[in-house]
């Protein structure tokens, strides 16, 4: 039983820490810090960087106004 029970408690760990490797922090040249949900990505057509913000909504920011990208 106690055998069955740490297994299950690593496989959920392991599990959440897989989902939120896709994490992104963004930093932009005035300072401000974004998190992303998702991996930004540049769309060149436009000049900017989409990402998904913490309530799933899709957002934009200028690639001149990002200083870094990182992943959490």
């Amino acid at each position: 039983m106690k055998q069955s029970f740490l297994i299950i408690f690593f496989a959920i760990f392991f599990i959440g820490i897989a989902g939120c490797s896709d994490e992104h922090v963004i930093s932009t040249d005035e300072g401000h810090m974004i998190d992303s949900q998702s991996k930004p990505e540049v769309d060149e057509d436009t000049g900017m960087i989409k990402y998904e913000d913490e309530e799933g909504r899709e957002n934009q920011v200028p690639v001149d106004d990002v200083k870094e990208i990182k992943e959490r």
